[in-house]
């Protein structure tokens, strides 16, 4: 049933290249940073848009590193993309997630988003209009891509295929549950000031609020928020999320929580969900830091 519910969901996506395009890889760059490598990659991954990205390991370690895909927010920062990973954000917290999850052990893999970093030169606004006539959608390029990132991550000797997981922040935190609900590789989805009940958001009039890359065509027809995070389980699932966030009502975090907790106990895992809140807006805090890492030492 679930895998009947993946396929519907992707079919929302628009027109995309077939899943089995293959994915080819150019390293154009090596740096040894105080406790991490960076490597620096130019992956083809949609046969159309060469996608840049960060891998990055810790110093020292086992062969095979349990490996995040970090997906950056959006924050109107176009010019930023997959620096977040290593350079942070105004309303993240220090350190930036490359020097925090390499000092856990993880490896980690950012890419590019199509319109950020140096996937600039076409707006948010041109893009999706663009893909709009020609029968495509901008939020399902930007999965499709994650999507793919998952199979590259794979084919590495270098990451241990069994021990995946995905974190972000804000446009990070939706790709980050919408990839864990597409992709069952990845074990554990930690989701940042991203979480938001889309019935809940018209309600309270909060549409502007995100960009307009966040809207798929006649997704409301078939999907609930709470039925698209329902495929994740029983993965485990962590969300942090701020009550004076404007971007996720509160009315719709009840919803998704009482709606996840009772998907988590049929699964007969309660446990592996978790939404903690907290009295701030959209902004990482230093407990959420904490949960988040606490959460992947647990499951991943």
């Amino acid at each position: 049933m679930k895998d009947k519910r993946r396929e519907e969901l992707y079919q929302l996506l628009g027109d995309l290249p077939p899943k089995s395009q293959s994915i080819s890889s150019k390293c154009i760059g090596e740096e040894e940073h105080h406790n991490y490598i960076l490597e620096k990659w130019v992956l083809d991954l949609n046969g159309v848009d060469p996608v840049p990205a960060y891998f990055v390991r810790p110093l020292k370690g086992q062969e095979s590193f349990p490996t995040i895909l970090f997906n950056h927010s959006h924050g109107g920062k176009y010019e930023l993309g997959k620096d977040e990973l290593i350079k942070g954000n105004t309303y993240m917290q220090n350190p930036p997630y490359a020097e925090e999850l390499t000092n856990m052990g993880y490896a980690v893999l950012a890419i590019e988003a199509w319109g950020f970093g140096s996937r600039r030169g076409k707006t948010e606004s041109e893009l999706f209009k663009e893909m709009l006539w020609n029968g495509e959608v901008l939020w399902g390029k930007m999965v499709y891509d994650s999507l793919r990132a998952v199979d590259y991550l794979v084919s590495r000797p270098d990451v241990d295929a069994n021990r995946i997981g995905t974190i972000g922040m804000s446009m990070g935190s939706t790709m980050s549950w919408w990839v864990s609900a597409l992709e069952p590789r990845i074990k554990v989805c930690v989701d940042i000031c991203g979480l938001c009940d889309y019935h809940s958001l018209i309600e309270q009039r909060g549409l502007d609020h995100h960009g307009i890359y966040y809207y798929v065509p006649s997704l409301l027809k078939h999907f609930t928020t709470s039925e698209i995070n329902a495929l994740i389980t029983p993965r485990a699932h962590l969300s942090l999320a701020g009550n004076h966030d404007l971007l996720t009502p509160t009315k719709g975090l009840d919803i998704i929580d009482q709606s996840l907790k009772t998907q988590y106990e049929k699964e007969g895992i309660p446990e592996a969900w978790e939404l903690k809140r907290y009295n701030t807006g959209h902004l990482e805090t230093e407990e959420m830091r904490y949960e988040a890492k606490k959460f992947l030492r647990k499951w991943l």
